[in-house]
């Protein structure tokens, strides 16, 4: 893994904020290193080395660590001042400059998640009906640029970005480009 430090000397993917987070949550958790790793199934030495933010981690590891200090994953990689929908934080980082995973944002589930692709043509619009209370969406805009136009507000995503909120409202969605838009939209409840 290179290694990405900024002109302060700290990092700015992952490992910065696992390690604040995972030294704050085991000590808030009143659990030692030792302890935080016999219930986590990892080595003394990884949660050292994690905390000092000299290692990383898999994915499963993480979500292990969440697990055993009984928080969710995404407290264990949101940056402080990070919201639910809009983390935008490296969960993992491979070896090529190219190669990461991004958490870009996250929703309550407590039910059903449903994966779709969406794609409309220039002048297209979609009106949807509400969703229950508790539902909520997150679209990545592939190509194109994408109208959310939702009661609390409109929202402009363009390719390469992306949006979460509550579709619990009345919500459409318009092409707003010159261009056939196409996007992955997740529903979550």
């Amino acid at each position: 893994m290179d290694d990405a430090r900024t002109a302060t000397g700290e990092r700015d993917d992952v490992l910065a904020h696992v390690s604040s987070n995972l030294r704050r949550l085991r000590r808030t958790s009143g659990l030692s290193q030792e302890a935080l790793a016999k219930a986590s199934g990892l080595s003394r030495r990884m949660i050292v080395n994690l905390e000092s933010g000299d290692t990383n981690i898999s994915l499963s590891s993480l979500d292990r660590l969440a697990d055993a200090l009984g928080v969710d994953f995404v407290a264990m990689i949101a940056g402080p001042a990070a919201s639910s929908q809009r983390i935008d934080a490296v969960g993992w980082r491979g070896v090529g400059p190219d190669s990461k995973g991004v958490l870009l944002g996250s929703a309550p589930a407590a039910r059903e998640a449903q994966l779709w692709h969406w794609s409309l043509a220039v002048g297209e619009r979609y009106q949807a009906e509400p969703d229950p209370a508790g539902w909520h969406e997150m679209i990545s805009v592939a190509e194109g640029r994408l109208r959310i136009e939702k009661q609390d507000g409109v929202v402009t995503v363009e390719a390469g970005d992306f949006a979460i909120y509550s579709s619990a409202q009345n919500y459409a969605y318009a092409n707003a480009g010159d261009t056939k838009v196409r996007f992955l939209r997740v529903v979550v409840s």
